[in-house]
């Protein structure tokens, strides 16, 4: 063949290579991105619409709640239908099915903790109103998945699979999942029990405080200022809840317009209603309580008949058995028993451990957010929450009349002869839960004269609490430097309060930087190795920012500091102290001059900065003044299924990018947990406040709403709500069916 014809059907071969692909994409990734404009009818009961403005989000507007709600389930769909499908499976352990054996694990803990089995339960004594609107959601799902069969988002086509109809079981199994990422701690109570065995119980007891006597009341972060502190003259609300990263985002921005509704933020795909926001008249946000509402039983029971004792009596456990289906496997058995208290989990030196979990309480399950998104004042708004069951949160209010409020929620267990912070014996019956605290006697503040309120997942109970607590509270620096900043000026103004979202100043690091610069001064170490490192911290301004050194450097110092400190309570048994309240216990461990804990403190601290660069040296190098905090810090955020796939992978992924922050500063940054969305509610003028997200509205990868908030949030922008008036780029009308 001639060498010209050689290269035209070269050409022409890739030509038709190319149209081929660009018609596969077409067909399997651009087909299923969601109709934002035009017209379609559904099952309604007046015309309504569903406009998304600039960034992808739906302005809803329906005659009535019911079809507000059902299309909010649609306008879902249209953009998360996967993650909708895979955040239930994960609850319910059902992941296998689709995935194949790499997630059994999962589906296995799933099971061990009933998701599926509560979720279905909690649907046979929902409150008939609570069930009036997951029915409504559901159906509006279902309408997008019946009405698009064969043009779904493309992770059903790489994964081979269709969705099966939505119920309301599997929104609850959504909250749920929720609920038991915000609460799980049966594990803690293993560790801490791990650590009493290995130690000294009085030092190990110091290690875990539930409070450190320096909260500040009342106790993610959450904020209310009253008008006395703003430029309006008006309240302002802020809110930036701090959650695993995932991709697509934790949330979904909606607003919500229907006869006697009309509501704005940020709902949790596959749940109804908006979880954060505001309405015409108030604006509330959440940060989670941290109150330890799980305990383990140590059981009494024999394996292979299920017969366990119980005060003095022999009682009979029930066998649950249960299929996990596993792609291109055959099904795996899964059984476990579960006793009065709950399901037994067996360790691995074979003892038998039941966990009980105010989750799966009979008939706890409640779904209030309807009520709070029509709520007009603090009256209604705190009726709505009396009915919240967890998981425990802090909510904090604002109102268009300039009040401010604060209340603890969520179902908390009254312990009264114990604490639960480690398993205790389930046969005697000393170990039972008393009832839950009334929610008239949680914490709660209204208007306090100081003008502002501050939560930062501190802890809010005061110490003559009339009831026994504990929890996994965090250590106390954020929500000091939130109420440093908030009472250091005043005249805030929306974006201001976004700057201080994004704070990251370590009073806590500082703090350490400077008793190790001090302990060097006075012991003079000869180390040559160490003059670079004291150097830095001596001039750093404890600001944990990218692009430099000390924030590095001081993070390792405090790694060897607490493992020293575990290890001394508790030899060899270090790995598994990492609670919270950690730098505060080390902080108050320092500041007491390290007695029983150090020989010498000042030896210690040297130690630690010596350990401390010579493992930078190991990730960063030689030159401790070269070593970059933001690569130390990096995040990547990994699409779960487009993640994996050759050369497309960047563009599912976000990063890795380097990322300033820590767990003691405002912007609490790891490479796992970070602010999840950032919300400022003004209520001078609704269209001032500012919402915005990690990445994008949508979860389909073709869209331009995939990525589009990405940069803004990594650069602490945010973005208007248009509530009163939305630009509207693209409209879908949708008529009664």
């Amino acid at each position: 063949m001639p060498h010209g014809r050689i290269l035209k059907f070269i050409n022409l071969s890739i030509a038709v290579l190319l149209l081929l692909s660009l018609m596969a994409a077409y067909w399997v990734a651009y087909r299923p991105l969601a109709q934002t404009s035009g017209q379609i009818s559904a099952p309604i009961s007046a015309a309504a619409s569903i406009a998304r403005d600039a960034l992808g989000i739906p302005h809803i507007a329906a005659a009535n709640w019911e079809d507000a709600i059902f299309l909010q389930g649609y306008a879902t769909a249209q953009d998360r239908l996967w993650q909708m499908d895979a955040l239930r499976r994960l609850a319910a352990g059902e992941l296998s099915e689709v995935v194949g054996t790499s997630t059994l694990e999962l589906d296995r803990e799933a099971r061990r903790l009933r998701m599926r089995r509560m979720a279905e339960e909690h649907v046979r004594t929902l409150p008939s109103a609570d069930r009036a609107l997951l029915a409504a959601y559901a159906r509006g799902v279902n309408y997008f998945i019946e009405t698009h069969r064969g043009k779904l988002p493309l992770e059903f086509t790489m994964l081979r699979y269709d969705p099966r109809p939505w119920t309301i079981s599997d929104s609850i199994l959504c909250a749920l999942q929720m609920y038991r990422n915000l609460t799980t701690t049966w594990r803690e109570e293993l560790q801490k029990q791990s650590m009493l065995a290995a130690g000294n119980a009085a030092k190990v007891n110091f290690l875990f405080p539930s409070r450190m006597g320096i909260e500040i009341q009342p106790g993610s972060n959450a904020w209310a200022i009253s008008g006395k502190h703003t430029a309006s003259g008006k309240a302002m609300l802020a809110n930036d809840p701090h959650l695993e990263f995932g991709s697509p985002s934790t949330w979904y921005q909606a607003h919500l317009r229907a006869s006697n509704l009309n509501v704005m933020g940020v709902s949790l795909p596959g749940v109804p209603a908006i979880i954060i926001g505001h309405n015409e008249r108030i604006a509330w946000g959440v940060t989670n309580l941290g109150f330890d509402v799980q305990d383990l039983y140590m059981e009494q029971i024999d394996p292979a008949s299920g017969h366990y004792a119980f005060r003095g009596q022999v009682r009979q456990a029930r066998l649950e058995t249960e299929r996990i289906l596993v792609k291109g496997r055959k099904p795996l058995e899964f059984r476990q028993w579960v006793t009065h208290h709950g399901p037994v989990i067996v360790t691995e030196d074979n003892h038998f451990l039941a966990l009980r979990w105010t989750a799966s309480e009979p008939g706890s399950f409640q779904f209030p957010f309807l009520d709070i998104n029509r709520a007009g004042n603090w009256q209604e708004f705190t009726a709505a929450l009396a009915r919240f069951p967890g998981p425990g949160q802090n909510f904090v209010y604002a109102d268009v009349d300039g009040n401010i409020g604060y209340h603890a929620t969520g179902k908390l267990p009254i312990r009264k002869t114990y604490d639960g912070d480690v398993p205790v014996d389930g046969s005697s019956g000393g170990f039972e839960w008393e009832g839950f605290i009334p929610f008239d006697e949680l914490p709660a503040f209204y208007n306090p004269p100081q003008g502002w309120i501050v939560t930062a997942n501190q802890n809010p109970f005061p110490e003559n609490y009339p009831y026994r607590v504990h929890g996994d509270f965090a250590s106390p620096y954020r929500s000091q430097e939130i109420r440093s900043l908030l009472t250091s000026r005043g005249g805030w103004k929306p974006e201001e309060l976004i700057a201080v979202q994004k704070d990251v100043y370590s009073k806590f690091s500082h703090f350490l930087a400077r008793q190790v610069v001090a302990a060097c001064d006075l012991k003079k170490p000869g180390n040559p190795d160490l003059k670079d490192a004291i150097a830095l911290l001596r001039s750093w301004n404890g600001q944990m920012e990218k692009h430099t050194a000390a924030p590095m450097l001081i993070a390792l110092v405090y790694q060897q500091l607490r493992k020293k400190i575990a290890d001394v309570a508790a030899p060899g048994k270090s790995q598994l102290y990492t609670p919270q309240m950690a730098p505060a216990v080390v902080q108050a461990i320092l500041e007491g001059g390290g007695k029983d804990w150090f020989a010498d403190q000042s030896d210690a601290l040297i130690r630690a900065l010596d350990a401390a660069i010579q493992e930078g040296r190991k990730i960063q190098g030689s030159d401790v003044n070269r070593w970059n905090y933001g690569k130390y810090n990096d995040l990547t955020i990994k699409h779960p299924v487009g993640g994996h796939l050759p050369v497309l992978a960047s563009y599912f992924n976000v990063g890795p990018v380097e990322m300033s922050g820590s767990s003691t500063t405002i912007k609490q940054t790891t490479q796992r947990i970070g602010q999840s969305m950032r919300f400022v509610a003004d209520l001078s003028d609704w269209d001032r406040s500012l919402n915005n997200i990690t990445i994008g509205e949508s979860g389909q990868f073709l869209s331009r709403h995939f990525k589009d908030q990405w940069d803004a949030y990594y650069v602490g922008r945010s973005f208007p709500m248009q509530f009163n008036s939305p630009i509207v780029k693209d409209t879908l009308t949708v008529q009664p069916k």
